[in-house]
């Protein structure tokens, strides 16, 4: 399958703007009394009737801002942010900047070429921490989706019997050989993912595997040339493995841990001193965009089409528009309607930047021996996970907020996480550094 560029296609904005009203209509509905409630209690004096910025203490510090994104699908609520003009809403112009690699994301968050990004959950804690590059205080703003990765296998691999993970422990001890897994970073979700998957097949990421980093849009490439047996990694690269047939899914990331949280929009934490009303427009603005993708199929079909362009994600609209409606295939024959594919909304029970999600990626890099020492988990999730701009930006966008700071979940191996004893937690598990 080769891959294409769909057609630049530019629509009046009346007509988008017109859409966007009539697809928001009934969550504004639903969330209106609670909505308003968060409103009134925050005080929020920015907005005009008409949705246009006022001028005055609350208007943004930056006009323009800067967000890096790697050509994923779950990039998609920055970009539809700007290209519907949810950005002008709320007084600023998001500029998405294509990135090469996690690696350059991280960097260029550092320096400040970039004022925030679509980055990885465990990369922000990993910088925070010091254990990913050079240790600088960062944020989170929200969390942009839930769900929607996945585990391919090579189709070398599925032909021998491994087309699941007890497939594949039982070929890697009858057939003793290195195997290769690649992840995108190695304190990310897809290496966390990657890492908690083999071990609760019995397979020891550490001991038992080669484990490298690849960015995500060579991950296809990269197996096409025998460079790896497996991969961890967001879509639409494990469904282009498939249409390349190449590779196999052995296992989607919800499988791991349902509604999981994945991207974030991250940036750092000078950045939001610096300029906090910024900080809660651009979360305003993406938010807005969430809910945009969320509402309707004709929303994700037109997402899916402006995200395959060459700016953005670079490939078929095919490829990515089945698996955020959940309609799956694993590459044998095997297809599934998966309700917990990936969303970006989900009435804002998304977005919410939970502690208790941040302090999970902490455990596992205490697992995996990245964290020498159990750090005191709530606080450093207190002061990276910044809970307060996401409630400022949500009463801007009428957008529900949870009454727990933390959330309660059962991963694959029957664990539950609910972030109450972190150090207990990380110290439990059989396999670990």
């Amino acid at each position: 399958m080769s891959i294409q560029t769909p057609k630049n296609q530019s629509e009046d904005l009346t007509l988008v703007e017109t859409q966007l009203d009539r697809s928001q209509t009934d969550l504004q509905r639903r969330h209106f009394l609670q909505g308003a409630a968060v409103v009134a209690g925050a005080g929020v004096v920015g907005l005009r009737s008409g949705g246009v910025w006022a001028a005055g203490s609350d208007k943004p510090e930056k006009e323009e801002v800067r967000i890096g994104f790697i050509p994923l699908t779950d990039c998609a609520s920055i970009v539809m942010a700007s290209v519907l003009g949810f950005d002008k809403k709320y007084g600023i112009k998001i500029i998405p900047t294509k990135e090469s690699s996690w690696a350059s994301v991280r960097d260029k968050l550092v320096n400040g070429e970039l004022d925030a990004a679509h980055v990885l959950y465990g990369l922000i804690y990993g910088v925070q921490m010091g254990v990913s590059g050079n240790k600088k205080d960062m944020a989170v703003l929200m969390t942009l989706n839930n769900n929607g990765q996945a585990i391919t296998l090579s189709k070398k691999l599925a032909d021998k019997g491994a087309v699941d993970g007890a497939g594949l422990a039982k070929l890697m001890q009858m057939e003793k050989r290195e195997y290769t897994f690649a992840h995108t970073f190695p304190t990310g979700t897809h290496a966390m993912w990657l890492n908690y998957w083999l071990a609760a097949h019995g397979i020891n990421p550490l001991k038992e595997a080669k484990v490298i980093t690849v960015p995500p849009p060579q991950m296809v490439a990269n197996m096409r040339v025998g460079n790896m047996d497996g991969y961890c990694v967001g879509e639409p690269w494990n469904h282009r493995a498939i249409a390349d047939g190449i590779g196999i899914t052995a296992a989607t990331t919800q499988d791991i841990w349902k509604d999981h949280p994945e991207k974030v929009l991250g940036t750092s934490a000078e950045f939001v001193q610096k300029y906090p009303n910024t900080a809660r427009a651009m979360t305003a603005a993406i938010l807005e965009a969430s809910r945009w993708i969320d509402a309707s199929l004709t929303n994700k079909n037109k997402m899916a089409e402006t995200i395959a362009d060459k700016a953005y994600v670079n490939t078929s609209v095919d490829v990515i528009n089945q698996r955020i409606m959940g309609r799956y295939q694993n590459g044998l024959g095997k297809t599934w309607d998966d309700p917990n594919y990936m969303k970006f909304f989900n009435d804002g029970a998304v977005n919410f930047p939970y502690l208790s999600d941040g302090m999970w990626f902490m455990t596992q890099h205490k697992r995996w021996g990245l964290l020498k020492a159990d750090p005191d988990y709530l606080a450093v999730a207190k002061a990276v996970n910044r809970i307060d701009v996401y409630k400022d930006a949500a009463a801007m966008a009428k957008v529900a907020v949870p009454k727990d700071v933390m959330r309660s979940s059962k991963l694959m191996d029957g664990s539950v996480w609910d972030g109450k004893n972190p150090a207990a937690y990380a110290a439990a598990f059989k396999i670990k550094a």
